[in-house]
Order: C-alpha cells, then structure tokens, then sequence
C-alpha cells in the first residue's frame, strides 16, 4: 500500500461546515464486506443491525476547548496557543502548536487573561510545535474551559459558535483530555444508545485521548515508514469482560470509530480477547491488516491521505471504500468531522 492509494478528489461543498439539525438525522451508509453491497439509510435507523449478546464500545474521551489566544509580550502581536498535551503538571508544560510560528522564538512570553498568565517558549519541536512553560501551577484544563476556543479542524472555514460546545462533543464525553472529537460518536443521542442497550447490546467504553497523532499527515508515499505519534488509552476491566463475553459467544464487536478502534487493536492477548490496560500505543492501521477484536465498524468520511482513512480500508478493503467514497458524492453525502457516518460490516 502507497500513500497515494488514498488520494481521491472532493468538491468543497462536500465539507460539512455545520453540525446536521439533530445528531442522529444524519445520512448512514451501509457497506456489507461479503457482498460489497452498499445501502443508504438515517443514523438512527443503526440500532436495526445490532443484536442481542453484541457490544457496542465508545470512546469516552472529551474535548477540551484548547485554544488559547493571546499576545506576545512587548509586540502585543496576537498569538494563538493550541494545547496539545500536558507533559508536566508539576511545571506546567505542554506540548503545543502556535500560530503563527514565524513571530515566536524560544524565550519569548505569551500573555492571557488579562496578563495574569502566560507562558513562555521553552523549545521547538516541530515546524509550528513548541513546548511551552506556563506560570499558572494549578488546573490548566479549568483555565481553558473559561477562556479557550473549541478546537474545530481547520477545513471548518468559520468561527466558533456557542452551538459547537455541544456539537463537537459525543453525549457521552467523560474524560477530558482530547483536541479532538472522536467524530463517529458525534451522531448518537442517548435515547439511541438506550434503544441499542434495550436490545442486550452491552456498551463499553475506552479513553483514547486524541491529540496530533491521528491528524499528522503521512509524507512518506511508503506507509511501512510512517511513524504514528504515541496517545494515551485505557480499557477498563469492565469493558474488556463485556467484550471477551460477545467473543466467546461469537457475537459481534461494534467499534465506534478510528479512535476506539486504534485502543482495541493494541490490547488484544494471543487467544483474540481484549485485555484490560492503560498504556499508549503508536498502532498504525494500514491494508492489509487482521483485525483481532473488532467485527464491525462505525465511522465518518475522512480525508485524503488520512490515517483514519487508511484504518477504514484495512477494514472494508481499500478498493470496496474508495468506491464507496465515490458513491457518497455522488449521493451528496456530507464529510469529514461535521459530516454524515458509514457502517462497516
């Protein structure tokens, strides 16, 4: 597999700008791995192909508004600070992108909330990486929570709105940590997941924090070199008892997305069951692969040359979800985070 095996063409105004009017109207395309059939459907309508003895397993992640925006001392020159990653609580590191990169230098202080908290540029790590040293000792995640901005992806061309606190996040977000939605959660509503559990569908969760790792891009055309960047998961015991339950009864392992998916394929023992851990992992997921754990998939359109598409093809077959991709334009299906889903079967 090539890196440009996964390039494929898409009209602008197939990117999804806004959230769909409700989380669970959104369209739902169907792919069946045996016969190669595609059908088309609401996500709502998802709850028909569980069945009792299943288990459904959600990423329970929660985004944090990890933005910060401030400006440069002496200058004032506005700087924006995306928090990617505590490094040190005790020192009050993170891992961050600024932006934009040209007017900061190691030693320069970035000003917030009034001047009563910066932080300073303690080192680069990447082209617009640095690692950043803050004044402020206590919780960073409550100072972002008043003061940051929804991380929306960049292909979002607009502003935040009060709309996308709640949007992009899953209805069941527990565990902040993420600079990202896991996207494929984004379309359930907890009247949904109550109807799927009313039908003897356990459902689990993990906690895979996203941070840069699933959105750098792949510049090597050979995949066998790409290097994934480390994120922190754990899988509780609970949910590998609930999982381990539906492999021996040989029912099916929904996974909700790349994300739980990445967590998932990192724990399994020698015998195909899922063991409890919290550990990071640098998985890559690329045809061909052998799935031990999960037996269908949830998931949203991704883009080009993306890692999570490339999960996706490893599970319907690169060929199948390319010409599904082309079927969805033609369909007028919506992309990427705010976009429409696809179930892998």
């Amino acid at each position: 597999m090539k890196l440009s095996h996964f390039k494929y063409p898409l009209p602008k105004n197939l990117i999804a700008q806004v959230p769909s009017t409700e989380r669970d109207v959104c369209k739902l395309m169907v792919l069946d791995r045996k016969t190669e059939k595609i059908e088309h459907y609401r996500f709502r309508d998802i709850s028909d192909f569980f069945e009792k003895g299943d288990s459904l397993v959600l990423n329970n992640t929660r985004v944090f508004p990890a933005r910060l925006v401030g400006n440069k001392e002496r200058t004032k020159a506005k700087i924006e600070v995306f928090l990617l990653r505590e490094l040190n609580s005790n020192e009050a590191l993170w891992d961050a992108i600024v932006d934009p990169a040209r007017k900061v230098r190691i030693g320069n202080k970035i000003y917030f909330d009034d001047d009563k908290m910066w932080c300073e540029i303690i080192d680069n790590t990447t082209s617009r990486g640095r690692t950043v040293r803050f004044n402020y000792k206590g919780d960073l995640y409550k100072v972002a929570e008043r003061m940051g901005l929804t991380p929306l992806p960049p292909y979002i061309k607009r502003d935040e709105n009060k709309n996308d606190k709640e949007r992009y996040q899953t209805v069941y977000a527990e565990h902040i940590g993420s600079v990202a939605a896991p996207t494929a959660g984004l379309h359930f509503t907890t009247k949904l997941l109550s109807k799927i559990e009313r039908k003897g569908v356990k459902i689990s969760n993990v906690t895979l924090h996203l941070g840069l790792g699933s959105f750098r891009p792949v510049d090597v055309e050979d995949l066998y070199k790409h290097k994934m960047d480390s994120e922190y998961f754990e899988i509780p015991q609970l949910t590998a008892k609930n999982v381990n339950e539906t492999v021996d009864a040989k029912k099916s392992v929904f996974s909700c997305g790349t994300s739980t998916t990445r967590a998932l394929e990192s724990s399994f023992t020698t015998t195909n069951h899922l063991k409890a851990m919290k550990v990071w992992t640098d998985k890559f997921i690329f045809p061909p692969y052998d799935f031990r754990i999960v037996d269908k998939l949830i998931t949203n359109f991704h883009m080009p040359e993306s890692t999570m598409l490339m999960l996706a093809g490893a599970f319907a077959g690169r060929d199948f979800l390319m010409y599904a991709y082309k079927q969805a334009m033609k369909h007028n299906y919506k992309f990427y985070s705010y976009g429409d889903a696809m179930l892998i079967l």
